[in-house]
């Protein structure tokens, strides 16, 4: 039985060979390298579980030396072995994240206990980081409502890309979900630890944006009393989102051209240049390419950022995502004012045949609005009416009314039946695991997946 896999990195021979046969006879697979140049090689091709770490290695023999590369090491548990003299050496490699350190001569029944605790909480953090990564997953997919064609083709799109660093372009109309679809891109990255820095290129006046992008040094202009680091040193490990690409002036075009190709900046002001490691996922609603023709967007600038282009669709393309939508910004606002709210079957009729030119934006805001007037956490008709008069206090006709409710019906179903699939799948089966992701009781879920006949 394997326990787990070891790198012995130690330059006495005759050590080496003791501690790598007594390692396996406990259960463990070994590999041994006698300095850290051989053991960068090991770890190419031998992914350990667990370093044990002499500090005194050939060439230099000096500690301080192996103590440098230390921070390359710790993904991992690295135990020290270290002599007597060098226990401050030892405590210097704990503060710099070792998990423990072992004298020598090895007692190696210490050494047993050691690994044993080193490993087991190597497991927990790797089961914990994968749990919050599927909670990630789960949040981010959640966040793009919708049972429509588009919707699932825009899923399954993101979920492929995401772990990927190709640029993103996302285009589509106003008020569509472009910067949704951004976030969702990069929650579902190997960036999701780290920042998402949005930048309305059309928000920042010209004379600023630069300012803002790279930052500067103390003394550049009137009013830089202090180094500023700008929203790329911000976003350096993480995303980089540009709403609205197509407003950036054209000669900031061309300096954001240079970070893209050379992956390094100045700040404004200053002689030092800066490395940036970022993922750039732009949005905009215009249409770029006319912008090349005309003149007012750089075609090798349009070229770099369109690795992949998403493109958002306008809500009356997808309305049977209506009702969900409805649905989840009335849990929003509900949890907002401390009360249940709904919509009774009329005002849910009068959203559901709307036409709304403003997309998904315009359907929140007006729900927003109408439920601020409403009393008793029921929207009606005659809420809508004192704020939308061309709607009428009659209502709808009950017929329309009922097809509303069926549709609203049908596309909690479906939602429903994609979300219980999702959570199975991320949980490998696993229904109580499943049914926790989904805030669910375990017979909960059961009945849920025998309604709906997805039992295997």
């Amino acid at each position: 039985m394997n326990k787990g896999r070891i790198l012995l990195i130690d330059d006495e021979p005759a050590f080496r060979q003791l501690a790598q046969s007594w390692l396996q006879n406990s259960g463990y697979q070994v590999v041994t390298a006698a300095d850290l140049t051989v053991a960068r090689q090991q770890l190419q091709q031998f992914d350990a579980d667990l370093i044990l770490l002499d500090l005194s290695l050939p060439p230099e023999f000096n500690p301080q030396h192996t103590l440098q590369a230390l921070p390359e090491l710790i993904s991992r548990p690295v135990i020290i072995l270290t002599g007597h003299a060098e226990r401050q050496l030892a405590l210097d490699a704990i503060a710099l994240g070792a998990w423990d350190f072992i004298a020598k001569p090895v007692d190696p029944d210490l050494l047993a206990v050691v690994i044993k605790r080193a490993l087991g909480k190597h497991q927990l953090e790797q089961e914990l980081s994968q749990l919050k990564q599927q909670r990630q997953a789960s949040t981010a997919v959640q966040r793009l409502i919708g049972v429509s064609p588009a919707m699932e083709a825009m899923r399954t799109l993101i979920q492929r890309i995401a772990p990927t660093d190709v640029r993103v372009l996302v285009t589509g109309p106003s008020g569509t979900g472009k910067e949704v679809v951004s976030r969702a891109l990069h929650e579902l990255s190997r960036r999701a630890e780290q920042a998402f820095v949005s930048v309305h290129c059309g928000a920042i006046p010209a004379d600023l944006l630069e300012s803002e992008l790279f930052g500067y040094v103390k003394g550049a202009f009137t009013g830089a009393d202090k180094d500023r680091p700008g929203l790329l040193k911000l976003a350096d490990g993480g995303t980089l989102f540009l709403d609205e690409i197509g407003e950036m002036p054209l000669p900031m075009q061309v300096k954001l051209l240079r970070v893209l190709q050379e992956g390094t900046f100045f700040p404004v002001g200053g002689r030092e240049q800066q490395k940036i490691d970022l993922r750039l996922i732009s949005a905009t609603n215009a249409n770029l390419p006319q912008l090349v023709q005309k003149g007012l967007f750089r075609e090798d600038l349009y070229y770099r950022i369109k690795g992949i282009t998403l493109e958002t669709v306008a809500l009356s393309s997808r309305s049977q995502d209506i009702p969900l939508l409805l649905q989840f910004f009335l849990e929003q606002l509900s949890q907002q004012q401390g009360q249940r709210l709904k919509l009774d079957s009329t005002a849910l009729s009068w959203f559901l045949q709307r036409d709304w030119p403003g997309n998904i934006r315009e359907l929140k805001n007006t729900l927003e609005s109408v439920a601020a007037v409403a009393q008793g956490g029921v929207i009606s008709m005659a809420d809508i009416s004192l704020l939308h008069p061309e709607a009428g206090s009659a209502g709808t006709t009950q017929a329309v009314t009922e097809a509303g409710l069926q549709l609203l019906d049908q596309a909690v179903q479906q939602l429903e039946i994609r979300m219980i699939k999702q959570a199975l799948e991320q949980c490998n089966g696993n229904k109580s695991q499943a049914a926790r992701q989904l805030g669910l009781s375990r017979q909960g879920l059961l009945k849920k997946i025998d309604r709906y006949q997805l039992a295997d």
